[in-house]
């Protein structure tokens, strides 16, 4: 599983990497998160507003940080 982080390294992306990672860490699946900070790539997501989340190439949230349960929900 992959999950990237976009956003360009602002407070709201840090927290949202950090539940990321915690969500991950609880329900012990392996998976290779990435931070993407390049706003082309970004863009190509269709995400206008970071922090966004995008698990195997589906956007999950964009312009919010995500709960730690709705995160779960999206890795399980």
């Amino acid at each position: 599983m992959k999950i990237e982080i976009l956003g360009s390294g602002c407070a709201k992306c840090k927290k949202t990497k950090e539940i990321v990672e915690q969500a991950v860490t609880e329900a012990g699946i392996d998976a290779e998160i990435v931070k993407v900070e390049d706003m082309d790539t970004i863009l190509s997501y269709g995400v206008m507003l970071t922090p966004g989340v995008v698990v195997d190439g589906d956007v999950k949230i964009a312009g919010k940080i995500p709960s730690l349960d709705n995160v779960k929900k999206w890795i399980s």
